[in-house]
């Protein structure tokens, strides 16, 4: 299949994972900041491919997994009304907060539905109005669009019940985050493909030239990812720095200019709380003021919400590219897809879920003693 099998294929993958051998001649972290791109390594054996001086860290690249506790409480909050329908994508109903999940408030009776697009929330609210309907709007810039062009629509088609609970969060603060952390070690960045279709390149450039760091855009297949990689590591090698575009097929330089201009005028560009992360500046989307009607945290007055974490889970390290997911004591105990202590372990795009998924019970693949039983 044209752009899929071509970019799976064995021989190719080993020629590149061999030319970054020759290359390599000092330690070097790469991060990959998209939770598909880290799916594809684990699934597909990349990082143990690479010489040992070249070390992947999965960075904060799952909107699932950043999505804040304060936030899915809110949700939670939210959906526990008699007087609500809430509706999310499928993958946030697992998401633990301080009091379970939305799956298990579905269980005792909440109306909570899966969609499968923020439009069909609006159509739910136009169907139903004497109730109040919610759609959980997350994600990074990818998602953006849709979330913006359904309160666009229930703006324009004047439906008084509908109203989104937005949590989106961006991606360029997040890498000048980590880059500006004390115990970073990220030396260079694999970057988003699906992001950058939308959003183009223009902030990986400035974070390239402010931070002199190597940025590869990639897709999400081996030899996307590995050749993403290898530019990485010859730049490094050079002490260059910038940006390159390994994804010509599907980023163009200036991103989707109409997804651009609706994003611009529905949502504005706020600080967002990341999950296990904190607090970054100017990270997040919120309502325009002249959207406000449709803003779920100020409708249903739920801003004031105090959560608490579980103390065994390390995810906002294992965002954050410090620890590795084998590193946790909980995970594969304590920790499993059934009984989740984080968004990590529950999003098919978490780096625990990965791990888990693939039997990576340590970074080098080696199982360690007694680790089965």
């Amino acid at each position: 299949m044209k752009y899929l099998d071509e970019y799976r294929d064995a021989d190719m993958v080993k020629r590149i994972a061999d030319t970054i051998g020759r290359a390599v001649t000092k330690p070097w972290v790469i991060m990959e900041v998209c939770g598909g791109q880290t799916h594809s390594i684990v699934r597909y054996g990349l990082d143990r491919m690479l010489p040992k001086e070249v070390e992947l860290a999965h960075g904060p690249g799952c909107p699932v997994c950043v999505t804040s506790l304060e936030m899915i409480d809110r949700a939670h909050a939210i959906a526990s009304r008699s007087d609500v329908i809430f509706t999310s994508f499928g993958d946030m109903l697992r998401v633990p907060g301080t009091r379970g999940d939305l799956l298990s408030l579905k269980s005792r009776g909440a109306d909570v539905r899966v969609v499968y697009s923020p439009l069909d929330a609006v159509r739910i609210a136009q169907s139903n109005p004497d109730k109040k309907v919610v759609f959980f709007g997350i994600g990074f810039e990818t998602t953006a669009p849709a979330n913006a062009m359904a309160v666009f629509q229930a703006k324009r088609a004047g439906v008084k019940n509908f109203s989104m609970l937005v949590s989106h969060v961006l991606v360029p603060p997040s890498i000048a985050a980590i880059l500006q952390a004390p115990q970073n070690r990220v030396q260079a960045f694999l970057g988003p493909g699906h992001v950058c279709a939308v959003m183009g390149c223009g902030e990986y450039e400035a974070l390239a030239e402010r931070y002199r760091v190597p940025i590869a855009i990639t897709g999400f297949e081996p030899v996307d990812l590995l050749e993403g990689v290898l530019t990485c590591v010859k730049m490094l090698e050079a002490g260059k720095s910038g940006v390159e575009n390994h994804y010509p097929r599907v980023v163009a330089q200036k991103g989707n200019r109409p997804a651009r201009d609706l994003i611009f005028e529905v949502f504005d560009v706020v600080d967002r709380q990341w999950r296990g992360v904190g607090s970054i500046p100017k990270s997040g989307y919120r309502l325009r003021r002249e959207y406000r009607d449709f803003d779920a945290e100020t409708l249903f007055e739920v801003d004031a919400i105090r959560t608490l974490e579980s103390p065994l889970c390390i995810s906002g390290l294992v965002l954050r590219g410090v620890k590795k997911p084998c590193d946790c004591p909980a995970f594969r105990k304590q920790c499993t897809p059934e009984t989740p202590l984080g968004a990590t372990m529950v999003s098919a795009e978490g780096a625990c879920a990965a791990y888990y998924q693939y039997g990576r019970l340590a970074a080098d693949g080696v199982e360690p003693p007694g680790s089965r039983s």
